[in-house]
């Protein structure tokens, strides 16, 4: 949830160019891998920056974003230049009455011919947020981070309570900035349904998910920059859990006990160790 002053569009633009050139600096987005999403429910002008506008059918109904505004990256976009030409990778999508169809706002610049092929989960995960917490805020990365999609592919960590056992252990940071711990999908297909709906169900437990030998997706009720910052830690955590790997595994980490003490001392609630 956000405050007024609201940020206007050519601030949230910025943010969401900041958010992409970090992703690609961390190996987190390459080539024209990964897509990004903000969803506003506030009024924003936006036909300055987005002057061209047709109607367009969403991929599911979402009569209570009615009037909001989404802004999307396009398919084939890399992340990394959205900070350089922000109306060239995005489009605004504002959700009409009903919310079954909305109005598709792009630049005379736009290079692409659709929006993501992942907009179906971006969208029904805003829109199960906004109708649990009535955020008027809610931002989305999907980024294939090396080292995490890497360890997906280790049958162990497929298994969630492994999986946050072994990457929460490195840092003190890591259980304070994800104490609901990270969620996991086994594999389903790029923009399926199946990929979809274990969106919507994981993520209302946890910030970020796993999506087994694909990526993964971070969500955001403050900023798009945070949600991104959830893909770091979460890569860091598994880049020390393959450099232990490679070492076999002759660190031991931080043991249950030294997570439960700093949980203690900075009031954190958890449930993983």
């Amino acid at each position: 949830m956000i405050k007024a002053p609201y940020p206007e569009l050519g601030d949230l633009l910025t943010m969401m160019g900041e958010a992409g050139r970090h992703l690609a600096s961390i190996s987190a987005s390459e080539g024209a891998a990964g897509n990004i999403s903000v969803c506003m429910r506030w009024p924003l002008e936006v036909r300055t920056h987005f002057p061209v506008v047709e109607e367009i059918v969403l991929p599911q109904a979402a009569p209570e974003l009615a009037g909001a505004s989404l802004l999307v990256s396009g398919s084939g976009r890399r992340l990394r230049e959205i900070i350089d030409n922000p109306t060239a990778h995005l489009a605004c999508i504002i959700v009409n009455e009903g919310g079954r169809t909305g109005r598709l706002h792009t630049s005379h610049r736009r290079r692409f011919e659709r929006v993501t092929s992942e907009f179906n989960s971006h969208l029904a995960v805003h829109y199960d947020q906004v109708c649990k917490t009535n955020t008027n805020f809610h931002a989305i990365v999907h980024a294939q981070p090396l080292h995490l999609t890497y360890l997906s592919h280790i049958p162990r960590y497929q298994e969630q309570g492994y999986l946050n056992s072994h990457l929460l252990r490195w840092q003190p940071e890591t259980i304070i900035n994800l104490p609901e711990g990270i969620g996991f999908i086994p594999f389903c297909p790029p923009g399926s349904a199946e990929l979809m709906s274990g969106n919507i169900e994981l993520l209302r437990k946890h910030r970020i998910v796993i999506w087994a030998k694909h990526g993964v997706m971070a969500r955001s009720d403050v900023s798009i920059k945070r949600a991104a910052d959830l893909v770091e830690y979460a890569e860091t955590a598994a880049r020390y859990e393959y450099l232990n790997l490679g070492v076999n595994e002759i660190g031991e980490g931080l043991s249950a006990d030294d997570v439960r003490l700093i949980c203690r001392m900075f009031n954190i609630s958890q449930n993983i160790f």
